[in-house]
């Protein structure tokens, strides 16, 4: 496996074509605006190496027998489902951020079992290609961006009515050797900290939508690839010179970026799914089961951080002991521990697939990604409310740090005797970035469209409530005859 130092030394020797602030970025390791994101996926190296973190952070391959990153990881029971939001829940924590990998080891859950059923029906070697492309991944223990959504377009029209072909991506032109393909990805996690992009469709497709259904993995720095660089609120500040107090959450955050495929050539050995448009449902379907059960451990660990942060801003505030504080710190834990239990639960029902590996429940797991849409929001509304108006109302630390103006903002932006105005402006400055600035991305606007909006729970808890089976009981129990 590698370390800390190895991921990141592996990362610059990629030669990307990716765009921040209409400029050609030069060196994504080095960037102070990327580098907070970097930091964070470095963490799920890092700790794979702690001896207390080993048992949630590895697991023994079932391809090779090795010892290997849980990132790399094919689930092969229920305990390496309930590890994974461990796991999730742990990194939450220690980054206050998205650690970005979780995409990727979703994605392989599903395109594995998957793969299987499509060669199961149509002859086709789709599960071995995968096999050697994973097994590859998890030696060389490689950063994967999963890659499902697409620009869509006019939302109304399915891909073959778009006026525009390339508002999903398609396959352009068959070769004898691999396919090109042409089209674009939005909303994708840490693509520029990762080595591999595995693709997949965005929508269930039907007939004479061969083209859109397609599945492959590819190196980040693939030819005919652009990645451009996802806007940020406050993210300028990683520019200022000041930013020891103004950035919350200095050392760690997340990024989202637009790619752009421009006539790429995938070759024939890297593509997992090439027109069986019968199983871009079912590939969809897994994928999101295993991405919004894993909401239930990343979000309740950066709720852990949100809501330390709220403990403190009211012992600094003077108010820890007021019994509608003390309320309200409850309610946010017992939104938190909702999210966390609901992901605990999906994985602890899961069941074996055919090709071996484990696969979510995935009506608890669509209730819990439905629960990760609100909850995180009012957890939010109750960390500012706790904290007051500072947080957006707070001068900047170049003013803290001005002769001007320093003694000012020290002698009236005090709270707690005894306690340094300077660590009442961080706290205050953290749970402004968990709740208005870089770190909402993560935590507010992913928790609400990551791994699907709110409406697409709402069609897979429809589907998987089993509403007949509910009304037999109620008739059951009230002696009620079917009339045939």
């Amino acid at each position: 496996m590698k370390t800390k130092e190895d991921y990141i030394n592996s990362l610059k020797k990629r030669k990307l074509n990716a765009y921040l602030f209409g400029e050609r970025i030069e060196n994504t390791v080095t960037n102070p605006v990327i580098e907070p994101s970097l930091n964070s996926m470095a963490m799920t190296y890092s700790l794979a190496e702690e001896e207390e973190h080993v048992e949630l952070m590895c697991a023994t391959s079932n391809l090779t027998g090795k010892i290997i990153n849980r990132f790399t990881h094919l689930h092969q029971n229920t305990d390496d489902l309930v590890k994974k939001v461990k796991m999730q829940r742990l990194i939450g924590r220690k980054t206050a951020s998205c650690f970005q990998r979780c995409v990727g080891l979703d994605a392989a859950n599903a395109v594995y079992s998957t793969t299987y059923d499509i060669d199961k029906k149509y002859k086709t070697n789709y599960h071995k290609r995968f096999i050697k492309y994973w097994t590859r991944v998890q030696e060389l223990d490689l950063a994967v961006a999963g890659s499902m959504t697409d620009p869509k377009g006019d939302r109304s029209l399915s891909p073959s009515q778009q006026k525009d072909p390339d508002l999903f991506l398609h396959v352009i032109e068959y070769k004898k050797d691999g396919v090109i393909v042409k089209g674009a990805k939005v909303h994708q996690t840490g693509v520029l900290n990762c080595h591999e992009i595995l693709v997949m469709p965005t929508m269930r497709m039907k007939e004479g939508e061969e083209e859109y259904s397609i599945s492959f993995g590819l190196p980040t720095d693939t030819d005919g690839l652009t990645i451009i660089y996802g806007r940020q609120s406050s993210d300028k500040r990683k520019l200022e010179e000041f930013t020891d107090i103004d950035l919350g959450n200095k050392q760690f955050g997340g990024h989202e970026a637009l790619i752009v495929f421009d006539h790429v050539f995938v070759p024939n050995e890297r593509i997992f799914l090439n027109g069986e448009y019968d199983f871009t449902g079912i590939l969809i379907e897994r994928f999101a089961g295993y991405h919004r059960q894993g909401y239930g451990g990343c979000k309740s660990g950066v709720g852990d951080v949100l809501i330390g942060a709220s403990s403190v801003a009211a012992d600094y505030n003077g108010t820890s002991k007021a019994s509608h504080i003390k309320d309200k710190l409850i309610e946010m834990i017992q939104l938190n521990e909702t999210l966390y239990s609901c992901g605990i639960a999906s994985s602890c029902e899961g069941k074996k697939t055919e090709a071996g590996n484990y696969q979510i429940d995935m009506l608890l797991a669509n209730v819990c990604k439905q629960n990760v849409t609100r909850f995180p929001y009012e957890i939010a509304r109750l960390a500012q409310d706790i904290a007051g108006g500072l947080i957006a109302t707070m001068p900047s630390e170049a003013d803290y740090q001005n002769p001007g103006t320093k003694e000012y903002i020290e002698k009236y932006l005090c709270g707690v005797d005894g306690i340094p105005t300077e660590d009442r402006m961080k706290i205050f400055r953290l749970i402004e970035n968990l709740t208005l600035g870089t770190a909402a991305v993560s935590y507010l606007t992913e928790s609400l469209h990551g791994a699907g909006s709110p409406q697409a729970q709402r069609i897979m808890i429809a589907r998987e409530g089993n509403l007949e089976e509910k009304k037999s009981y109620a008739k059951a129990i009230s002696r009620i005859v079917e009339i045939e």
